[in-house]
């Protein structure tokens, strides 16, 4: 039985990289954030505007005890959920926490291209978003870094780097 949680800021990979490694390792895969969606039959944005924060990471919190009874599985968490209640302490005991670990000038790249998806950062400029993106990754730092496994993903543009990183991730776990 394997239990594999992604973690790690917007914008690391976690969906991506996490679909790959799960054919990989041939198991399935769940991003928490699509399964959320998926059983309330909104939009995570729309849940947080409707409930608020708080009760938005009850929710999450309470699906993530859901789809981690699951077995061989990969589940790719929203950037949040290790930061909120036990939710890291869980995770390090159902499975293997694997912290997709990217630097701040290489997120802000990549959430620059898609921020208009993204309603934290939609309307922030190159500046305003690199600074929120420092500000977070501080405060989050502490709970991403108790991960069973800290993997640097700064090169995660294309598919090869999908790839090799995958290929590296099979080796380690």
């Amino acid at each position: 039985m394997r239990r594999i949680f992604l973690i790690g800021y917007m914008g690391a990979g976690k969906t991506t990289a996490g679909r790959e490694l799960a054919k990989a390792l041939g198991l399935d895969f769940i991003d928490l954030d699509h399964f959320i969606q998926g059983r309330f039959l909104k939009t995570v944005n729309q849940i947080f505007q409707e409930v608020g924060e708080t009760e938005f990471r009850n929710i999450e919190r309470n699906m993530l005890r859901e789809v981690g009874e699951f077995e061989n599985i990969v589940i790719a968490t929203g950037g949040g959920t290790p930061c909120f209640f036990d939710n890291m302490e869980y995770m390090n005991q159902t499975g293997t926490t694997v912290y997709l670990k990217v630097q701040p000038e290489a997120l802000a790249s990549r959430l620059n291209t898609c921020k208009d998806k993204r309603p934290l950062i939609k309307d922030k400029s190159e500046e305003e978003l690199y600074t929120f993106i420092v500000e977070s990754l501080d405060k989050r730092e502490p709970f991403y870094s108790r991960a069973k496994i800290i993997f640097e993903t700064d090169r995660l543009i294309s598919r090869d780097d999908v790839e090799q990183y995958v290929q590296q991730l099979t080796g380690i776990l």
